[in-house]
């Protein structure tokens, strides 16, 4: 079983969390420089074994941390003089996120030298803050899959157990934070891409309501679908990103237009679950679940009931539908969004004698199998005949799965369930069997159907000290008390100290 800490407070750079480290270059314990320095070092030794970063920045890392210095220096002794509680703080972003001048591969062959001119709105939002850039995580090629094994520049392993998958797409995020490559990373979340990973690699991860962080920027997989999430150590590091890159934006049509309520963790109210009522759906717990999963997940859920938390059954009874409704929906939108990737406009381009040929060989020789096998699945799926058989009906029956959150929203505060059916799986376990693959997303997938926030924090371990994730599902807008339960939790238990 790993070792837990009872607390964060060590002394080791690389082992503070974010708000740790926020308060400790307040005090200059320690420059941007010299903490920015000991991320690079780590990245440096561990990148070989894990692999968990694409692009790694330390130039522009270096500089971001330099400025950071002298922005921090010059508030000393002027207590009225505010700035940004991020400052000189770093991070590593995606490589499904633009940053300007740095190349954004998506993870594939087509996009390997691609470098975007501006950065994405989150990204935007948190440079501007002063955070530090440490470099572009691995992904799964245009965030298509469950386990980081289909990125063009090699597997992310999970630190936990190197023969093990980080989960995915967002897995060298997850993979980066858990190994203590980086305090915090942004992920994308399109049907559980923030939050498996955060459950295989034992960290906290937010996938926000639809709308709430713009997906400018953001490199399209499925458009209805995709989120810009956060992972980190605990609910309170997420919840100062969330915070900081939530919020309208005119360059994303689907941007919601309400304030963002401030979240404050500083304080652990002891009342915090008590009249909480959290409904545990029926339909989460099937046939196949690992017993230590459904064991751990049963056990928070009754400690949360011991701290004043009113638990009831629930019935989700369109769950079932939500791996074919997902996998017909989102390819489809992959479909449309993966056309503009032809070898004309930008990117790669293969060699070719005719405008058709240079489609073709592009597209056939640098696209990845699993991301041909979805933009088929979607293309066939929109195709002349075959609309409203299947992406037409795959629409209605979403909106079956929306209502029912719906009415059981209506009984219930937050929804609790297991992230996967299983711990983390062994590399190339699922690689000849892609709906395998596509069960491990069966209880992420209907919160990215209905639009709703959700968050995976650590609750246990299996018997090969594995870390087992829950999610919490809630109303939407309301990830404010998804981060308020998580942090109660998380000043209760220590899970979420232990380390790989």
């Amino acid at each position: 079983m790993p070792s837990c800490a009872s607390s964060n407070s060590k002394s080791d750079l690389l082992n503070l969390t974010l708000n740790q480290i926020v308060h400790s270059l307040r005090k200059r314990d320690f420059s941007c420089q010299e903490l920015t320095l000991a991320y690079l070092n780590h990245i440096e030794n561990l990148q070989p074994s894990l692999n968990s970063y694409i692009t790694i920045t330390p130039e522009l890392a270096l500089s971001q941390a330099s400025i950071a210095d002298q922005r921090l220096s010059d508030i000393q002794g002027h207590p009225d003089e505010t700035l940004s509680l991020l400052c000189g703080v770093p991070i590593a972003i995606k490589d499904i996120l633009c940053v300007a001048n740095v190349r954004c591969t998506c993870g594939s062959r087509i996009l390997e030298n691609f470098k975007p001119s501006y950065d994405a709105t989150a990204v935007r939002k948190l440079r501007d803050l002063g955070m530090v850039f440490l470099g572009k995580t691995n992904t799964d090629e245009f965030a298509m899959g469950s386990s980081t094994e289909n990125s063009a520049f090699g597997v992310t392993h999970n630190p936990w157990n190197l023969e093990r998958v980080p989960g995915g797409s967002s897995g060298g995020s997850a993979a980066a934070v858990a190994a203590h490559l980086a305090p915090v990373a942004l992920g994308t979340d399109t049907g559980g891409s923030v939050r498996q990973p955060a459950s295989f690699c034992g960290v906290t991860g937010i996938k926000p309501t639809y709308g709430r962080v713009s997906r400018f920027g953001l490199i399209a997989y499925g458009s209805s679908l995709d989120a810009v999430g956060v992972i980190g150590h605990n609910a309170a590091d997420v919840a100062l990103i969330y915070s900081s890159m939530a919020g309208y934006d005119p360059m994303d049509s689907t941007s919601i237009e309400l304030p963002i309520p401030a979240i404050d963790l500083s304080d652990f109210p002891k009342e915090t679950f008590k009249g909480l009522r959290i409904g545990v759906p029926k339909e989460y717990f099937i046939p196949g679940i690992q017993d230590e999963v459904e064991t751990a997940v049963m056990e928070s859920i009754h400690f949360m009931e011991r701290s004043g938390a009113q638990t009831q059954s629930i019935n989700l009874p369109h769950t079932k539908y939500a791996v074919p409704v997902y996998y017909l929906v989102a390819p489809s939108e992959a479909s449309a969004n993966l056309a503009r990737y032809d070898g004309i406009r930008y990117g790669t381009r293969q060699p070719a004698e005719s405008i058709l040929e240079v489609f073709q060989k592009t597209r056939g020789e640098l696209f990845g199998p699993e991301v041909k096998r979805r933009i088929m699945l979607g293309t066939y799926a929109l195709s002349a005949g075959y609309y409203d058989a299947y992406y037409g009906q795959a629409q209605k029956v979403r909106a079956l799965i929306q209502n029912d959150f719906r009415e059981a929203f209506g009984s219930v505060d937050l929804i609790a369930a297991p992230v996967s059916p299983t711990t983390a799986f062994l590399i190339g376990e699922h690689t000849d069997d892609p709906l395998a693959m596509y069960l491990e997303d069966v209880f992420t997938l209907p919160a990215n159907l209905s639009g709703i926030p959700s968050l995976a924090f650590p609750v246990g371990f299996d018997k090969l000290g594995l870390p087992i994730g829950m999610q919490l599902m809630a109303p939407h807008f309301q990830e404010a008390l998804l981060l308020r339960v998580a942090h109660a939790y998380q000043q209760l238990t220590n899970w979420h100290t232990c380390m790989p």
